[in-house]
Formats: C-alpha cells, sequence, structure tokens
C-alpha cells in the first residue's frame, strides 16, 4: 500500500469513525497497518487506533499500539514523532493508573529537543502529569501541572486543551473539597463547548456535564446532578463510550445515596465496578467501594462496610492514592467508634494524622485540616493552597509553606 492510498484509507477510516461505526473504521485502520509500507501512515494510523481505544476504555490495548508505535517514531527518526509517542505511552499508563509510569514518560516529552509541534505537545503533556500527580494525591505538583497545561492552550488559543484542563481542575477542587470551585471549572468548560465547541467531538460536552454532576452532588444540588448526569450518560452510551458510562453510574449512585436510597444506589455501584473493572479503572474502583462503604453503615451493616473498605484499601495502597486510604482510614474510625473498639480506632486515628501530614493536607496559616468540609481555598504562585478567609485575614508575603521548607533542619 503506497502513500496516497494509507493516507484515503486513514480518512475513509475517521470518517466512519466519526458516524459511530468504530468497529467498520477499527477494520480498515488495522488493514493500513498490516499492509502500509509508509512509516508516516503508520505512525498516523497507530495515533486513531490509540484514540479510538482509549475512548472505548481498551486501555491495554491502548498501550499496546502506543509502544508499536514508539518503534516507528524511532524508524521515522524525528523528535517530534518521538514526543507524541512519548504522550500516547503516558497518556495509556495514566489510564491504567500506574500514575509513576505516566509522571516518568512525561518527564522524557518535556525533556526531548523538538520543534514547535513538540512545544505544543507541552500542554497536553502537562495535563497528563497533572492527572498522574492527582492520582498520588500529590496536590501541589498537580495543581502546578495543571496551571502550567492552562498557560498552554492559553498562550496556543487551544480551547479544547482549555477545556480538558477545566474539567481536571474541577476534580482537583472536589477532591480537596473547595465545592464552589469544583463546579466554577466544569461550567467554564461548558461555556466553552457551547462558544467553541460545533465541530468538537460530543465527549467534550459529556466530560463537562459529568463533572458538573459530581460538583452538584458534593452541594446537595441532587436535582441539577441528576439532570447532568443524565445528560453526560445519553452521550457516553451513543458514543459506546465505557469509561465515561463507568463514572456516570459510579455518580448516580452517589446521588441515590445523598438521598438515602439505599436500594436505588446499591445495583448503580455493581453495575460501575462491572465496567470499572473490565476497563481497569482501579482508582474507580477505590471511589466505588468508597460509596458501597457508605451505604453498609447507612444500613448499620457494619461489617459488610469493613469488608468494603479491605478491598479498597488494597487497590487504593498498590495505587498509592494517599487520598483514598485517608478516606478509608476516616471510615474505619467512624466504625470502630460505634462498636467500642477502642485500639482499633487509635490505631486509625493515628493513620489518619499521618496521611494528612504527608500530603500536607491543612492550611499553613490556621494549622487546620483541609478536605475535610466543604471550604473555599486559594492557592498562591508557589501552587500552595490555603482557606480563603485565613489569606484575607491574615494577607502573605510570601508563602508560609515554602518558608518552612527552606529552613535548614539544624535550625528548625
Amino acid at each position: 500500500m503506497g502513500q496516497d492510498q494509507t493516507k484515503q484509507q486513514i480518512e475513509k477510516g475517521l470518517h466512519l469513525y466519526q458516524s459511530n461505526q468504530t468497529e467498520k473504521a477499527l477494520r480498515v485502520w488495522m488493514r493500513v497497518l498490516e499492509k502500509s509500507a509508509d512509516p508516516a501512515g503508520r505512525f498516523r494510523v497507530l495515533g486513531c487506533l490509540i484514540t479510538a481505544h482509549a475512548e472505548m476504555g481498551r486501555y491495554k490495548d491502548m498501550l499496546k499500539f502506543a509502544v508499536v508505535q514508539i518503534d516507528t517514531a524511532r524508524e521515522l527518526e524525528d523528535p517530534d514523532y518521538l514526543t507524541e509517542s512519548y504522550l500516547n505511552l503516558a497518556r495509556s499508563n495514566e489510564k491504567l493508573c500506574e500514575f509513576q509510569k505516566t509522571i516518568s514518560y512525561c518527564k522524557t516529552c518535556l525533556n526531548m529537543q523538538g520543534t514547535t509541534v513538540s512545544l505544543q505537545l507541552n500542554g497536553q503533556v502537562s495535563l497528563s502529569m497533572g492527572n498522574a500527580f492527582l492520582g498520588l494525591s500529590i496536590f501541589q505538583k498537580a495543581l502546578e501541572c495543571f496551571e502550567k497545561a492552562l498557560r498552554y492552550a492559553h498562550n496556543n488559543d487551544d480551547k479544547m486543551l482549555e477545556c480538558r484542563v477545566c474539567c481536571s481542575l474541577g476534580n482537583f477542587y472536589a477532591q480537596i473539597k473547595d465545592y464552589e470551585k469544583a463546579l466554577f471549572f466544569p461550567c467554564k468548560a461548558a461555556e466553552l463547548v457551547n462558544d467553541y465547541g460545533k465541530g468538537w467531538s460530543l465527549k467534550y460536552r459529556a466530560m463537562s456535564q459529568y463533572h458538573m454532576a459530581v460538583a452538584y452532588q458534593k452541594l446537595g444540588r441532587l436535582v441539577d446532578a441528576m439532570d447532568c448526569c443524565e445528560e453526560s450518560m445519553k452521550i457516553a452510551l451513543q458514543h459506546g463510550d465505557r469509561p465515561l458510562q463507568a463514572v456516570c453510574l459510579l455518580c448516580f449512585a452517589d446521588i441515590h445515596r445523598s438521598r438515602k436510597d439505599v436500594q436505588t444506589a446499591f445495583p448503580r455501584y455493581d453495575s460501575s465496578m462491572s465496567i470499572m473493572t473490565e476497563i481497569g479503572n482501579r482508582l474507580g474502583l477505590v471511589q466505588v467501594l468508597l460509596g458501597m462503604t457508605k451505604c453498609w453503615m447507612i444500613q448499620k451493616e457494619l461489617d459488610k462496610a469493613l469488608e468494603s473498605i479491605e478491598k479498597a484499601q488494597e487497590l487504593a495502597e498498590g495505587l498509592g492514592n494517599k487520598l483514598g486510604l485517608l478516606k478509608l482510614h476516616c471510615l474505619c474510625e467512624r466504625i470502630y467508634r460505634t462498636k467500642g473498639q477502642q485500639r482499633e480506632l487509635r490505631d486509625h486515628v493515628v493513620k489518619f494524622h499521618e496521611c494528612v501530614e504527608e500530603m500536607e493536607l491543612y492550611c499553613g496559616m490556621c494549622g487546620e485540616s483541609i478536605g475535610e468540609k466543604n471550604n473555599q481555598l486559594q492557592a498562591l504562585p508557589c501552587s500552595h493552597f490555603f482557606h480563603l478567609k485565613c489569606l484575607q485575614t491574615n494577607g502573605t508575603r510570601g508563602c508560609p509553606n515554602c518558608r518552612r521548607l527552606s529552613v535548614k533542619p539544624g535550625y528548625v
């Protein structure tokens, strides 16, 4: 297959893919991969296969094609191709919750000396790295990466990237419980979709609606949460987007749990867990098990709650997800307090505080914890964040956290 024929077949596949004929598109692209002698064409078709498998939640296949793409990039001996293939490798590992590998591949991308094409990819690299740091609950570095990605998006007038970063920032603030910002950023993403997204994939609309649903659920605005989640789920079902279906089912379950409708919540958690297991989203599984634990606690089935916690703890430890572990210790504390088991209770209180220290989840001004309840937060340019009220009350001449870190241990 020559260069022109390769190009035509790739376009044919793209047309089929955009018409929701995914399996036909995959067959066309696989034929190109088998028959084309053009390395640049093979590189491009591998990119199409990587994107398609990512959207279907076939992350192991996504990773397999990313590895082949790296070999093709080396054959082409072009730093731009190599940067793009390492970014795809980073993204594949991010989807499979291999966060340390994601960070390592992202650093490889940023260290490559490519042309302007590579520089335009740096925003996407920063976003992927930010998501990985968030998966590891390293909040300052995650925020640093998201802000860097946002700067790249603004500098390159890349509205699609800006939309994706806003959704990640919504997720970031939902995790540390500044629910006002957790809603603000996906609302901003939805505005970008309305203003610029006429030719974009519907997944951008679905993504912003899902993150809005999460924020509304946290704020107790359950009717708004349900509306947004239903819209997101509709698009996910139309496009066979399994990863989005999984998180929407989780959000539906959380909404029902917030209404104390445990009988409706459980089947949603089960369906979400089934898809999360199928696609390999272990971080999602931790979230599902946390929700199920809370349902068992509502029903006062404390032994079943502890069983869920045990499974979630094993997953969270394997991922290095410290925030998940903190939440699990908090739930254990409540369970053992109810059971009157003092030794176990003390053990989890100690572990909870160790997690808070490790993640620096406390305000460097008032010393109170961050992420325990809904609070407005404000980040300084160094990406350390504080209670907004503390910054307004005390003002700041530089960051108190950075000042502490710069003091030599001998003088502490």
